[in-house]
């Protein structure tokens, strides 16, 4: 590593602590109910995280998606809100903030960073075309399947390593790109996506170094170069920590490094700046020209962008503020401290520690539980009963159904505990590693999943399953067991 975090603290012991350097001066209750509670709840949710009341979940580690914690000067800021429909003074302060940070001049607001994906792919992806990335999201895929498209991850062998010490295990492979261009020829790829801070694969950040090697050959084959920055913050700062020729560059000099890069970047606002929203940027007025129709069919006028007047003021402080050391290494270091503790335990965990939340294999964590039955939604069920602590499902049931009727089984099958930007407390993590610990050392006991309400797209929001034994009372009955009333 280049640089020390400058929230994680070395004491007296010798120990080194994650340090909030914040203080809290609003609370919110939480609730912590007992175990046969949290198994009502969750037969309830069909055993879908996403379907938990919050007033059922203690720690909500769901997604850092608008889950952040905003500053004292974002919520001020929401009161020099000017509401008016069109020409909206707070756009024009978000869009000399993006100017500032990521150097990008032309501005599309949109509701969130699934509106930008679905106002790029119809402007730019037709059938039969091909897209290049690192990797995909979920409602990427989405939209430009829809589109007729079809997404191709090019990643390095290292990205799907578990256990690893590699820094950059979201790069692109450069062969495989060319390789992909010569296939299908450089007038069938509108462009190449970059994902920062890679969402499925762990949080695994990009180095600029690769960036370069793909700009380059997009270049030589006129092709463009479209970069998601809804992580980009933490993906600057693991450069800095990673990467030497940055190692005393500011986060604000990374970001606009890594922009300058790209034709466009869109981002949504609910990561990147801790708000509701999201936009498209780019210093092409040929490309904005090409895109700007589609806002005000599907999001909004040009100056908000189905987005609340307030939440884009607060969106130009938080943009700010993410060029801020103190702000956008918190929630690496209380996942870098999360990381390290599970690994110590023997814990399957994705190692470097990334972005987003840590990131644990369900594959080896549940060994004995086939991918058909959804190893990593099992394991955040049984999570969820023996914590009350919610995580995310990030696996085969994030995948899709073939027409066959079978599965696309995903590459990795991994629980995501998200740590949201200044959310959570030392002792918090703690808990959470100490439950997660004990799941452990009884994992014999959690069983597999099973479908019996499946949405045809996106079907992890909203599908239902059952468990495929009674599992989950006899991880309960372990569990009263071992911590009698305790919750």
């Amino acid at each position: 590593m280049n640089q020390s975090n400058p929230t994680t603290i070395k004491f007296f012991s010798g120990e080194e602590l994650p340090v909030e350097l914040h203080k809290v001066r609003i609370v919110q209750k939480l609730h912590l109910k007992p175990i046969d509670q949290r198994l009502e709840a969750i037969k309830r949710g069909g055993y879908n995280t996403f379907l938990l009341n919050t007033t059922d979940v203690f720690l909500d580690m769901l997604t850092d998606s608008g889950t952040n914690a905003m500053s004292d000067n974002q919520l001020s800021s929401m009161h020099q809100a000017d509401d008016a429909y069109a020409g909206s003074q707070s756009f024009y302060r978000m869009e000399k903030a993006l100017n500032e940070v990521f150097g990008k001049e032309l501005v599309l607001p949109v509701h969130q960073g699934r509106a930008a994906e679905n106002i790029i792919s119809q402007a730019f992806i037709r059938p039969g075309h091909a897209i290049p990335m690192n990797y995909h999201f979920t409602t990427t895929k989405a939209h430009m399947e829809l589109n007729g498209g079809k997404i191709y991850e090019i990643y390095t062998d290292e990205a799907l390593k578990i256990k690893s010490n590699h820094p950059f295990k979201g790069n692109i492979d450069i062969k495989k790109l060319v390789d992909l261009i010569a296939q299908y020829g450089k007038e069938n790829i509108p462009f190449i996506r970059l994902e920062a801070s890679t969402n499925l694969i762990g949080g695994q950040p990009f180095s600029i170094a690769n960036m370069r090697e793909v700009r380059k050959v997009a270049d030589e084959n006129g092709i463009m170069m479209v970069l998601d920055a809804s992580l980009i913050g933490e993906n600057a700062w693991f450069i800095k920590q990673r990467e030497a020729e940055f190692a005393n560059a500011s986060i604000k000099d990374i970001l606009r490094t890594m922009c300058g890069l790209c034709e466009i970047v869109y981002f949504s606002s609910r990561k990147v700046s801790s708000t509701r929203g999201g936009g498209i940027c780019t210093n092409s007025k040929e490309l904005f020209m090409q895109m700007r129709d589609l806002v005000p069919l599907y999001e909004g006028f040009l100056t908000y962008g189905g987005m609340s007047v307030r939440e884009i003021e607060a969106m130009a402080v938080g943009l700010i503020e993410t060029t801020d050391e103190t702000v956008i290494s918190q929630s690496p270091g209380f996942i870098e401290y999360a990381v390290k503790e599970m690994d110590k335990l023997g814990i399957p965990v994705i190692t470097p520690a990334g972005a987003l939340g840590a990131h644990v294999d369900a594959m080896q964590f549940l060994p004995h539980i086939p991918q058909a039955e959804y190893p990593a939604g099992a394991l955040a069920a049984a999570l969820y009963l023996v914590s009350g602590c919610r995580g995310m499902e990030r696996g085969t049931i994030s995948s899709v159904r073939l027409e066959n009727g079978e599965d696309l089984l995903s590459d990795m099958e991994l629980l995501r505990l998200a740590f949201p930007r200044r959310v959570f407390t030392l002792s918090q993590t703690k808990f959470l590693i100490d439950r997660l610990n004990w799941l452990y050392h009884n994992r014999e006991l959690v069983g597999g999943l099973k479908f019996v309400e499946e949405p045809k797209v996106l079907r992890f929001f909203m599908g239902r399953l059952d468990a495929t034994s009674n599992w989950p009372e006899k991880l309960v009955e372990k569990f009263k067991k071992d911590f009698g009333d305790s919750l």
